[in-house]
């Protein structure tokens, strides 16, 4: 076993956007970087900075077992890990097939819950770490078209808050990172499902209004301002338990916090005429 003096991460959904960005700062930072993901090929700037490219499919047991069993054999402990690996599946709710409905749940929630089960033994063997939960603005605000990917992130939000009770006492911080609308693949693969679902039956009209919504096409933050919540998180002792950002994400939550659910859903709805 080698075991270096680095802390050790553990990022899933490394491949690509805000995943891909914290692997490389907290390499700049100067953490021993694993980055998990499916696409391998896409994580060679990882390995260029001196950081490991895991293949992990967090609906694939097998993967996260071997991944963070290699990372132990390698490094002796896992200090933090940001489950970070997910995606939006938009398309009514009536129309989305339930398969595919239970695979949005099955990445965003239950992956999330499976990769920490495997690390928290490590973590509380040595009475620290660090878990943080990329969840979303969507996680306690929801718009139309996107009930299933609102269903994990809502999900995941509640998931986070027992998480945090149940591991406290071990040194363990729970922390969620709530980000707005940042550049990334989120938005095509979630239009791509939105206009196979629900661009040609009842739904048609709202489909083409979202699609035309100019919230949906102005130009989003670079992932670097989410980034940045991490590293804000893992510099200080006490982390707060939530930290939001990115294109909209103050406004959004301060809405639905002081809004009847009627109200806001008006308010939303008035976006799409």
């Amino acid at each position: 076993m080698t075991i270096g003096t680095k802390p050790v991460a553990l990022i899933t959904g490394a491949s690509s956007g805000m995943g891909k960005d914290f692997a490389l700062r907290l390499l700049s930072e100067g953490y021993t970087v694993y980055g998990a993901a499916r696409r391998t090929e896409r994580m060679q700037d990882i390995v260029a900075g001196g950081g490991v490219a895991l293949a992990m499919d967090v609906t694939d047991d097998a993967t996260m077992v071997a991944g963070v069993d290699r990372i132990i054999q390698e490094q002796g402990r896992i200090d933090v890990l940001i489950n970070n690996a997910g995606y939006g599946q938009m398309g009514a709710l009536e129309d989305v097939p339930i398969d595919v409905a239970r695979r949005q749940i099955e990445v965003n929630l239950i992956g999330v819950g499976r990769v920490t089960q495997l690390c928290l033994p490590h973590m509380r063997a040595r009475k620290f770490g660090k878990i943080i939960n990329v969840s979303s603005i969507g996680g306690k605000c929801a718009f139309p078209m996107a009930g299933w990917y609102h269903a994990s992130k809502f999900a995941l939000e509640g998931y986070s808050d027992s998480l945090r009770m149940e591991v406290r006492p071990f040194g363990i911080d729970v922390i969620v990172i709530e980000p707005g609308g940042t550049d990334s693949e989120w938005f095509p693969v979630a239009i791509a499902g939105l206009e196979q679902y629900s661009a040609k039956n009842a739904y048609a009209s709202l489909v083409m209004a979202i699609q035309n919504s100019p919230s949906w096409k102005r130009k989003m933050p670079a992932p670097k301002v989410i980034t940045d919540l991490v590293i804000k998180a893992l510099r200080v002792k006490t982390p707060r338990t939530r930290y939001y950002g990115a294109a909209g994400a103050g406004l959004i939550l301060f809405l639905r916090h002081v809004l009847s659910d009627r109200m806001y859903d008006r308010l939303i709805m008035t976006q799409y005429k």
